[in-house]
Order: structure tokens, then C-alpha cells, then sequence
């Protein structure tokens, strides 16, 4: 008794699985690129996760733009928004590991002239 021959590899099942994948893929992409600014955050392995409510962004990117909650600015006038807010808003510094170091100081001496010292520096938890 001959068992019968197999005309060929069903691969729907497979077909199937690969929908399945491309769509928690593309699914768990969206939630990831939502259009924040790109920064490459220096590692720390004393970083902590900020919960603070009432906190002011400033960002640098590589290319050493200055942005303000997201919102590009030039440096005049983030020195203005800065002056204005008050002294018990937490300011989060946020600077590309690519970015000018000058360009970081720079946000720290608008910070020191006026005396705002409620400041964190946001880094990457080193693993």
C-alpha cells in the first residue's frame, strides 16, 4: 500500500501568520513615531523618571535648534519666554548627545541670569 504523494507546500498558513505580524508591527510604529523631536539622550546610571505636571521642555537637537515645548524657537526669544516664567516652574533641559555643548551652556547661563534654579538635565537610564 502506497501512501499518497503531497502535490505541494501549503503556505497560507504561513501567508496568515506574516499578516498577523505586519499589522502589530505597523500597529506598535504609529504609537512610537508621533512626532516628537529627535534626541539621542546621553546615558545616566543615576537618571530618574521625572513626574512632575508643571515643567517647561527646552530641547536641542543635533543640529543645534532650540525648541520650546516641542516648538522651535530662536535663542532671543527663548530668552524672553524663559525670563517670564515663574521661578517655581521646573525647567527640563533635553540636549542631543550630538549637539554643541556651547550650545547647551547657553540655555544654562539664560537659566543662571535669572537665578532659576529649578532645573533638571533629562538623560537616558543606562543599562
Amino acid at each position: 500500500m502506497r501512501l499518497p504523494r503531497k502535490d505541494g507546500l501549503n503556505i497560507v498558513p504561513f501567508v496568515d501568520i506574516m499578516l498577523v505580524l505586519l499589522a502589530i508591527v505597523l500597529s506598535t510604529a504609529s504609537f512610537i513615531a508621533h512626532g516628537q523631536i529627535k534626541v539621542n539622550l546621553p546615558e545616566s546610571s543615576t537618571a530618574k523618571i521625572d513626574k512632575n505636571d508643571k515643567k517647561v521642555v527646552v530641547t536641542i537637537d543635533d543640529a543645534n535648534n532650540f525648541f520650546l515645548d516641542g516648538n522651535k524657537i530662536n535663542k532671543d526669544d527663548l530668552k524672553d519666554k524663559i525670563m517670564q516664567i515663574d521661578d517655581k516652574t521646573q525647567v527640563q533641559l533635553a540636549s542631543d548627545g550630538d549637539a554643541k555643548f556651547s550650545s547647551f551652556i547657553e540655555i544654562l547661563d539664560i537659566l543662571k541670569s535669572k537665578n532659576h534654579e529649578n532645573f533638571t538635565i533629562q538623560t537616558e537610564v543606562k543599562k
